[in-house]
């Protein structure tokens, strides 16, 4: 048996559905059902999914308030009045501040742009900015990917005359700030058609409604805020994405060809993975550390010596982040584990005081996939006596929700269900810990505290070809709401088995069902090797791809997960195989079994797997664990024995040793010819003295002395001959009877069976032994 890391979800379509799909969309069946279980059943609606390119944008007049910013905007330009975009310093703000400036400096307007520095101002608008704005004779500021939480900074721009335009896509409170208008597709009162656009999406509204036309020369800059930001990929989002990743291969503009050189990125192969994991990590790293401005910067360079500088400066903020991120991570989770331990905390939080306020989210969500609970990390400044926090959350837990019921100690709070930020004083952390703590314990169950993989769909081995895979690509690019598909193959045999890499940390497999067969390769699941045995059948979760090599195109699967129902059995019949064995074993679950103390006494066995044996007489009265993995340390001195342990055990893993410290000197008991012809030299002799002349009796023969010594002993046994000091003679009333009478006899015939069935039988004989013998073993799971 080998336990999956997560629950797997795997989703059951409607068949009639998928029937449909396939025969009017021409389409695979594996296709058709990615698309069913994705919720697209409609003939027209999967036709449009497939067919992106023939999609358009929706009318961004349709967005409550358009008009009247269109023309506020246009009203300054004309008086040329200053505009001040005020963004956000991760991805989405920088991005979002790059598309609205360059389309307002596009109509002429006198517009420059500002992001708070998250140090010494924090997340979104604030007072002192207001009034540094309108000492600045500002007169309109417009916000982007923020300022929905902004009540207090609203009442100020009323009272300093300046006209507050708010855009933004974070969730609304059910009261809004004042302003004099506000884009936001989520409003309750706004009936545009899509609510999930990212906060680069709704500037890049704005700016399709100011230009008059889709501003297609802007989308690239959409996309990399739409990807980084993680809304899902759907609709708009998915378009913005599709577009924007096609126009980055043949882009122009200097920032992002300086950033691609920078980071060796191939820009025939951009896909969305090129902005999620290289782009928009490195333009996060900058407003983590610093001012967010180089990055906007960046986007906006005109010359590809100008960007190439700025690219340096990132890249070595990124540098720096990773280091911060590495070393806070490692505290965060020692706080965890002595302070917080995970089974008596629904809900985590930790903090520090000398812990970046950039890099908190990060580590958060480190967390979150270590221990797999909800997660605030706080950043504790004892000076103005207030603690910044990163949330992160898991499947089953709202945070935005949850976290909203605690607004009287979260005076500046915003995000999402999945993640948020705060502000609070320090001395409430412990308050936010309990209530949290409780709201989480109420909400969620032990099964919650499991990962949960969603996978697309089972499949067959003869369902995965290069014509489906090549398909899948239709329904790219992937994000949130549209992952990139995960399959799993169900009840597959092992044909190939291997660890690669330099140090072996990762697994190579070739597996086979109803002859066909599939590569699979799982990056980190190098340990697997040694938890999985040759004769199981194996379930496979991954990723499909083509590999191509040496002009050669093969399918393939990326392992994201393994499991095996079945119980399984680890031939390790050699002392090496033994003691590299023992070094992989999780010592909780394994138990170390010895028929005989000579095993513990002969083997390099370590101290702490002595303490950590059984022997066959104490097993009546220890417990073992549901999950058990046996280690037959020796042979038994019989079936019984064995099939008892394994009845009483129900192991789930059995690792089969057989040791014997007695060499088998022949392979069968010696013929009731070598019996005669033994006896007949004691009649001849009269008597023998086998202490001197065993040797050569043997040689003569070509027998082993322990031959000699053994049929002497049967001899004696029956009482067919007499032994007095080592000298044998026959006895002349002896009765006539069976060599089986003899309890050495027996023994050795029955140590010879056990031999032959335990410890020189194939895998295959053995396996099947166990099958046979100890029917618990197959059922044990089922």
């Amino acid at each position: 048996m080998l336990l999956s890391k997560s629950r797997w979800n795997i989703k059951k379509p409607n068949e009639e559905k998928v029937k449909e799909l396939v025969d009017t969309l021409k389409v695979t069946p594996l296709i058709a059902t990615l698309l069913v279980n994705r919720g697209i059943e409609d003939v027209e609606e999967a036709s449009s999914f497939l067919n992106i390119n023939e999609m358009d944008f929706h009318d961004p007049f349709l967005l409550e308030d358009m008009e009247k910013v269109v023309e506020r905007i246009k009203t300054a330009v004309q008086k040329e009045e200053k505009i001040l975009v005020f963004g956000d310093y991760d991805a989405d703000g920088v991005s979002s501040t790059t598309v609205l400036l360059t389309a307002l400096q596009e109509i002429g307007a006198r517009a420059e742009f500002y992001i708070p520095n998250r140090f010494t101002e924090g997340y979104g608008p604030n007072e002192t900015a207001f009034r540094w704005a309108k000492e600045q004779n500002y007169t309109l500021i417009i916000t982007v990917d923020t300022g929905i939480s902004a009540h207090h900074e609203g009442e100020v721009a009323k009272e300093l005359g300046l006209d507050l335009i708010i855009t933004d896509h974070h969730e609304p409170s059910p009261t809004l700030p004042e302003s004099y208008a506000i884009i936001h597709p989520k409003k309750t009162t706004c009936s545009y058609p899509y609510k999930e656009l990212a906060g680069v999406g709704v500037a890049f509204k704005v700016a399709h409604a100011l230009l008059g036309r889709v501003p297609e020369h802007l989308i690239e800059i959409a996309a990399i805020g739409t990807i980084a930001d993680l809304v899902p990929l759907t609709g708009e989002n998915r378009l913005i994405a599709y577009r924007g990743i096609r126009q980055m291969k043949s882009t122009t503009r200097p920032g992002l060809r300086a950033l691609f050189q920078k980071c060796g990125v191939d820009m025939a192969n951009i896909t969305e993975e090129t902005i999620g994991f290289t782009i928009g990590p490195r333009i996060n790293a900058v407003g983590r550390l610093a001012d967010a401005d180089p990055a906007v910067h960046l986007l906006m360079a005109t010359t590809y010596e100008e960007a190439v500088a700025l690219v340096d400066e990132i890249d070595g903020y990124n540098k720096e982040r990773q280091q911060i991120v590495a070393k806070i991570t490692e505290e965060a989770i020692k706080q965890v584990e002595e302070k917080y331990p995970p089974e008596e905390h629904s809900f985590i939080i930790v903090e520090g005081n000398d812990w970046n306020a950039g890099v908190i989210g990060i580590v958060a969500s480190r967390l979150v996939d270590k221990f797999y609970r909800p997660t605030i990390v706080l950043s504790l400044d004892d000076e103005t006596g207030l603690a910044k926090g990163s949330a992160r959350s898991i499947k089953g837990f709202d945070l935005f929700e949850n976290l909203s019921e605690c607004r009287d100690i979260l005076p500046h709070f915003g995000g999402h269900p999945m993640a948020a930020g705060m502000t609070l004083e320090i001395k409430n952390v412990h308050e936010l810990r309990n209530r949290m703590n409780k709201k989480a314990s109420e909400i969620l169950s032990e099964e919650d505290f499991i990962p949960i993989t969603d996978v697309d769909m089972q499949c067959e081995l003869e369902d995965i070809s290069l014509q489906t895979i090549e398909q899948l690509e239709r329904l790219a690019p992937y994000g949130v709401a549209n992952p990139k598909p995960k399959v799993v193959v169900p009840n597959a045999s092992l044909q190939q088995i291997r660890q690669i890499g330099s140090n072996n940390t990762h697994l190579k497999l070739m597996i086979e069902k109803n002859n066909e067969s599939l590569d699979c390769v799982g990056f980190g699941f190098g340990d697997a090797y040694h938890e999985i045995s040759p004769s199981c059948e194996i379930h496979v979760l991954g990723e499909l791809s083509i590999n191509e090599w040496n002009n050669i195109r093969k399918p393939q699967l990326f392992i994201q997960d393994i499991k095996i129902d079945e119980w399984q059995l680890f031939d390790i019949r050699s002392s090496k195989q033994l003691s590299n064995t023992l070094k992989q074993l999780n010592k909780e679950k394994a138990r170390l079994v010895h028929f005989s103390s000579e095993a513990l006494h002969d083997l390099p066995i370590a101290e702490e797997w002595k303490s950590n044996s059984l022997h066959i007489a104490d097993i009546e009265n220890y417990r073992f664990s549901e999950e058990t993995h046996l280690i037959l340390l020796d042979l038994p001195t019989d079936e019984e024995q064995l099939i008892s342990l394994i009845k009483l055990a129900k192991p789930t893993r059995i690792y089969a040793s057989f040791y014997q410290r007695e060499n088998h000197f022949f392979s069968t008991i010696p013929t009731r010819d070598h019996f005669k012809w033994f006896y007949s030299l004691i009649m001849k002799k009269g008597s023998i003295d086998l202490n001197r002349y065993a040797e050569d009796i043997a040689k003569t023969r070509g027998w082993s002395k322990e031959t000699v010594d053994f049929i002497s002993q049967v001899f004696f046994e029956l009482e067919f001959v007499t032994i007095d000091n080592g000298f044998i003679s026959l006895n002349s009333g002896s009765m006539k009877r069976d060599l089986t009478e003899s309890r050495t006899y027996q023994k050795k015939q029955k140590q010879i069976e056990l031999e032959n069935k335990f410890l020189y039988s194939t895998y295959h004989q053995l396996k099947t032994w166990f099958d046979e013998h100890v029917n618990e073993l197959r059922t044990v799971y089922s």
